[in-house]
């Protein structure tokens, strides 16, 4: 098995790879004690070979992967790609690209919302993953059979995955629908980690201006704290205390010990000194300038039950399509389609999703399509014109348009 443990023998094989079309990519890592994932193998692998990087090898300076990764004419392939990307463009300050990632891909295709890879694996070729090395610690050396066997079959799994998923888009007519999918996880906001933004990651507990200022400052200190000491965020100080610390706006170290959440003695380290700083600072804000608490995601009087309605049709063209209900539109999407008076500017009602779904949702919300039982199925059904119910004199009747059975896109 090919173990590369220096520059010299990573700049050939990374040279080799570069010849091919696509190369396929995986990382394995650990995060638990740290705030960056920690880089410990890197699996790629070719059409003709496939090899293991050992990223904690002494002197080993991974930049001719980083250029194997910048280079255009090789496609990248992932599965799940998002953390990998984020380790790359962590330690080498540049996001792959052009990129495949096989999950994305399967959602399109049919294989569900978020399939892992192992099912993915199986359903394409046949084959069984042992997934007993999945969980091992991989900072540990030498490394096991079982864990580079493990390791390798990530990848020489993937090259059959991609194949197979290339040809089925292109079979559909949907490689293009993948190619958008993958701007977000090319684009360098999906990695970065603004800490002025570091309270977003919070559920939000807070109801008046001042406590979400106190809450942006400390979880801004926190996450800067974390950044520059490479430990998790929990630990510097857990949210159940950023919570409280928001409630309570402690000014001084008797204060801050009294907060049920802080560990004894904590309110004398000199990141309680800090924490004191930063609730200072949002006391300070003049109220005219205190940030306004976001309201919740609650539908507006009487979009409710079509949001009901639109989840329901977004089904019927999921299933009728094969694509994963949450790669053709998202739930903020369809509550923005029943509220918005005019048409949403929202992913569902552009391109491929608006001849899928978007413009038959559209019909739904106007009247022009309604939803009806077939036996046990439920089907969409086009009306001639907008669907009307009112009373009438003859007791009490309703009068209806007339409406045909329509199919949803396809």
């Amino acid at each position: 098995m090919n173990i590369i443990t220096s520059t010299k023998d990573l700049a050939d094989v990374c040279r080799r790879l570069a010849t091919h079309d696509f190369v396929a990519v995986d990382t394995e890592f650990l995060r638990e004690t740290t705030f960056w994932p920690k880089l410990c193998v890197i699996q790629i692998a070719s059409m003709e070979e496939a090899v293991i990087v050992d990223a904690l090898a002494d002197d080993l300076d991974l930049e001719p992967f980083f250029e194997l990764m910048r280079d255009e004419s090789v496609v990248k392939v992932f599965h799940a790609a998002r953390q990998d990307i984020e380790i790359i463009y962590h330690r080498g300050g540049l996001i792959p690209h052009p990129l495949f990632d096989t999950q994305v891909a399967a959602m399109v295709c049919g294989f569900g919302d978020s399939i892992s890879y192992d099912q993915l694996v199986h359903r394409v070729t046949g084959e069984r993953i042992d997934k007993s090395s999945r969980f091992t610690d991989w900072t540990r050396r030498p490394l096991t059979d079982k864990q580079l066997a493990y390791a390798l079959a990530d990848v020489t799994h993937l090259r059959d995955v991609y194949h197979f998923l290339k040809a089925n888009l292109a079979e559909q007519g949907r490689s293009h629908w993948v190619g958008d999918e993958m701007e977000v996880l090319t684009s360098e906001n999906t990695y970065r980690t603004d800490p002025e933004n570091a309270w977003k990651r919070l559920k939000l507990r807070v109801r008046k201006p001042i406590e979400l200022a106190v809450l942006q400052e400390v979880a801004a200190w926190r996450e800067r704290e974390a950044h520059s000491r490479d430990v998790p965020r929990n630990r510097i100080v857990k949210d159940d205390a950023i919570y409280e610390i928001a409630a309570q706006q402690p000014t001084s170290q008797q204060a801050l010990a009294a907060l049920r959440t802080m560990p004894r003695g904590f309110e004398r380290s000199r990141a309680a000194e800090e924490i004191l700083g930063a609730v200072k600072r949002a006391l300070a804000i003049p109220k005219d300038k205190l940030p306004e608490v976001p309201k919740g995601r609650s539908a507006p009087d009487g979009s409710a039950a079509a949001v009901d309605l639109l989840k329901v049709l977004l089904k019927l063209v999921s299933e009728a399509n094969g694509v994963a209900a949450k790669v053709i539109a998202t739930v903020e999407d369809l509550e923005k389609i029943a509220a918005s008076d005019e048409e949403a500017d929202v992913a569902a009602l552009n391109g491929w999703r608006r001849e899928l779904f978007g413009e038959a949702a559209l019909k739904l919300k106007r009247g022009e399509m309604a939803l009806a039982f077939n036996g046990r199925r439920v089907i969409a059904v086009e009306q001639d014109a907008p669907l009307l119910v009112k009373p009438s004199s003859e007791g009490g009747r309703k009068k209806r348009s007339r409406s045909r059975a329509a199919s949803v896109p396809g």
